[in-house]
């Protein structure tokens, strides 16, 4: 008879990442509406942005009551000082603890074993798993000796994920998992992937690039099966990422390539409804996917700056309204340019807790006045005017001088 395949066992609270597809970390693009956008539409498990270990240590956690998040939160930093008076917290962090349960994997950015677990304590109740990002190429992350700069320390990275196995894994009952890239050789690859399938993990996610290479350049998948093979004989899930454009493909790839699932990122935040089958209808017109984004943003009372932002990703760039949607300053302005009728109470109310109700004219015309205030009283002009009055540029333009949200 024949013996069924090894795998490290799932704790109660965790999940296993064999047979998904799942969205990606993505810096901007998983926040917590597009992570239920994406659920909506069919993932099976979300990953939440990088965050980095030390923002999240002294943070404080908060329920609220009118969303149903749980939001992480800190003052911005004042030298050690008390708060000043009406001084605004940063939400470094929000999860849905209901619609996200079971489904989301927090992911952290790290280069020590100790922050790492204060950190993942801080969450490890509310998520499904922990992942520890080893992939991210770009400076802010890899100056401090984390993401991609893990691959050149993999004795370090072991360490931190031990470390995580034992102190959080096991306490709390949920998986460690890691996401790497491939390294400069096949040879290096393998021995890296058969270290840290010794630490106790329970998935580990791909990227098929080098730390070098960017989204436009195609993936690499010569050494796929190898990774998946290596996986499998230690029991432990392989997902595979990189030029995944919807959930039929990852299934097929996944197949080809003998790895256990995939995971959807660009394609996601172009369109999160790639997590449909094209049994069920495929990607849906992205107005459809607009109007669904914008009440689950108006539902968490998502920032603003964010969902501007999500809003240039999901809208192609030639409509006239992505062109009028670029300079709107708030959630009314913009529900009127898609003429969302049946979300503008909500949205007033949004951008009254938020400080936001300011329309576009009125910050230009109170921009005018502290100028004219200005020069009476023989002082400089007020500059944010000129930035005002010129054409605002957008958030992005859909890569026009602008990086897309950052896959780790």
């Amino acid at each position: 008879m024949a013996m069924s395949p090894k795998k490290v066992p799932i704790p109660k609270n965790g999940v296993d990442y064999r047979g998904k597809v799942v969205l990606a970390p993505m810096v901007r693009s998983g926040e917590l509406p597009s992570r239920l956008l994406a659920l909506k539409y069919g993932a099976d498990l979300v990953w939440g942005p990088e965050t980095v270990d030390k923002a999240m240590i002294g943070t404080t956690k908060k329920f609220n009551p009118i969303t149903g998040t749980i939001d992480y939160t800190r003052y911005a930093s004042n030298s050690g000082r008390e708060p000043m008076v009406n001084q605004k917290e940063n939400v470094i962090y929000k999860l849905h603890p209901v619609k996200e349960q079971k489904r989301l994997i927090y992911q952290i950015g790290t280069s020590s074993p100790a922050t790492a677990v204060a950190a993942a304590k801080l969450v490890a109740e509310h998520v499904a798993g922990i992942d520890v990002n080893a992939g991210c190429p770009k400076p802010f992350s890899t100056v401090g000796g984390m993401g991609a700069a893990l691959l050149q320390t993999p004795e370090l990275l072991a360490s931190i994920l031990e470390s995580l196995v034992e102190e959080v894994g096991e306490v709390f009952q949920i998986g460690i998992s890691v996401k790497i890239r491939l390294l400069e050789t096949p040879e290096r690859t393998e021995a890296l992937v058969r270290r840290l399938c010794q630490t106790g993990i329970t998935g580990l996610t791909v990227h098929c690039r080098t730390t070098p290479m960017r989204p436009r350049q195609r993936a690499i998948r010569d050494q796929l099966r190898m990774i998946g093979d290596i996986c499998r004989e230690a029991g432990v899930a392989c997902l595979m990422n990189g030029d995944v454009a919807n959930r039929d493909q990852a299934i097929e790839l996944a197949k080809e390539y003998g790895v256990d699932g995939g995971m959807i990122a660009t394609a996601a935040e172009a369109n999160s409804s790639c997590f449909r089958t094209q049994e069920e209808g495929g990607l849906l017109p992205w107005r459809e996917v607009v109007n669904e984004y914008m009440k689950i943003a108006l539902e968490v009372d998502n920032r603003w700056g964010n969902t501007k932002f999500l809003l240039s990703q999901l809208m192609p760039g030639k409509s006239p309204a992505f062109q009028r949607a670029q300079h709107t300053k708030n959630y009314r302005e913009v529900c009127e340019i898609l003429e969302l009728d049946d979300l503008y109470d909500q949205a007033r109310d949004v951008d009254e807790r938020l400080g936001i109700t300011e329309r576009s004219g009125q910050a230009v015309e109170k921009a005018k006045k502290k100028n004219k205030t200005a020069k009476a009283a023989g002082l400089q002009p007020n500059h944010q005017l000129a930035s005002l009055e010129r054409h605002q540029s957008p958030l992005s333009q859909r890569g026009v001088n602008v990086s897309p949200a950052l896959t780790v």
